[in-house]
């Protein structure tokens, strides 16, 4: 390489998934039928008025022009109706609400405006990835807090509060968890809320799973006094199977919005008009609609626990979102060369914990992102694997 990368470049490593998707993909091409149960991208369409809706608005003439860089008035305040319907919290739309071409870009876009270099970010373990990677390319220094299944993975913030929290800028949390399955309470949320205020640290929560499997719908932002120091992060891919149109929402008190604008500006030249109109649609879902795409989950889930009961895993059918989540047995001696075996031999992916902290070392994640015949398929597979 001619040219030296920058040295930010050096703090991350290329996505898991991306890897292995790559990896998935050189096996399909040399003839293997790889089923893949790793990845949580909905396979189930959006609702045929959100398809419509787009149709419609891609048509017109003067829906492909460059649009304002916070979203149309419109989508903002269908997220606006959603959320006092959903989660009872009261954003104006005028200025607590930005749009985001997805929430993964909300993490960068965050991080960006509120963490200088040397800022320490407390992040979940296990989580999601990003909130690493993300911390690491903007300079931040990781900290992570551990959560565990003997406390419920819920932190633990009396044990934080015993540790020097002067350098900690901001929080990242993700109620309902990924991968844990595990649901937020509003006692833990007025917690979470409390400490934040009292070592004015910026709590962002990353909200995208409370339609998947679960009908108590949470947000941080409900707790009062919340907007002092939360910021809510959702999006439209996993509750309405819309996870390639990077629709997103960024919710809390109008200056942090205005400060996160700054840089989303800086970075895009916003998003294509038929999309907005056709989430405003999506938004607009009957709640019976969120039913129907979970009944297809329900069914699959079944089959999933089926294949965690192959495996000689222990989980909590509690769990909500669109993964389970499983203990492996104490027999298996390293998880990543386990993962590993069975898709070389059985040809099923499944996601290894330990991707998303030391603390999932032992656990694997099964997606259910899959059909019923998929699933089935999969688990004779490993009936066959383990039967050898």
């Amino acid at each position: 390489m001619i040219v030296k990368p920058a040295d930010r470049t050096g703090n991350v490593q290329e996505y898991y998934f991306s890897q292995k998707l790559a990896q998935i993909d050189r096996m399909r091409g040399e003839g293997y039928d790889v089923i893949n149960l790793g990845i949580g991208s909905p396979d189930q369409p959006p609702s045929e008025n959100t398809v419509s809706a787009l149709i419609a608005e891609a048509k017109k003439p003067d829906s492909h022009g460059y649009q304002s860089y916070n979203g149309i008035f419109a989508l903002r305040k269908a997220f606006s109706e959603w959320y006092s319907k959903y989660f009872q919290v009261i954003l104006n739309p005028e200025t607590e609400i930005l749009l985001l071409m997805g929430s993964k870009e909300g993490i960068m876009h965050i991080s960006m405006a509120f963490v200088n270099p040397g800022d320490e970010v407390l992040v979940p373990d296990p989580g999601y990835p990003t909130y690493s990677s993300v911390t690491n390319l903007v300079g931040g220094i990781v900290r992570k807090y551990d959560l565990s299944e003997k406390n419920g993975w819920m932190p633990d913030l009396e044990s934080l509060e015993h540790s020097d929290l002067s350098k900690v800028k901001l929080m990242w949390v993700n109620y309902p968890h990924m991968p844990t399955g595990v649901n937020g309470s509003m006692e833990l949320f007025g917690k979470l809320v409390a400490f934040s205020q009292k070592y004015r640290i910026l709590l962002c929560n990353d909200n995208p799973y409370s339609f998947i499997l679960n009908k108590d719908y949470k947000s941080l932002l409900s707790v009062h006094g919340a907007k002092e120091t939360v910021l809510e992060l959702n999006s439209l891919s996993k509750s309405h199977n819309m996870a390639g149109w990077r629709v997103g929402m960024l919710a809390g008190h109008s200056d942090y919005i205005k400060t996160v604008l700054k840089v989303k500006s800086n970075m895009d030249s916003g998003m294509f008009r038929a999309m907005q109109m056709a989430a405003v649609e999506a938004l607009n879902n009957p709640e019976s609609w969120y039913d129907t795409v979970n009944k297809v989950y329900i069914k699959r889930r079944k089959i999933v626990e089926e294949i965690m009961n192959l495996l000689n895993c222990t989980y909590d059918k509690s769990q909500v979102g669109l993964f389970v989540w499983g203990r492996i047995s104490e027999n298996i001696t390293d998880c990543e060369t386990y993962i590993e075996d069975l898709l070389m031999n059985a040809h099923v992916f499944i996601t290894p914990g330990f991707i998303f902290g030391k603390n999932g070392e032992r656990y694997i994640r099964i997606s259910l992102c899959a059909t019923e015949e998929k699933l089935y398929e999969a688990k004779n597979r490993i009936i066959k694997f383990i039967s050898k």
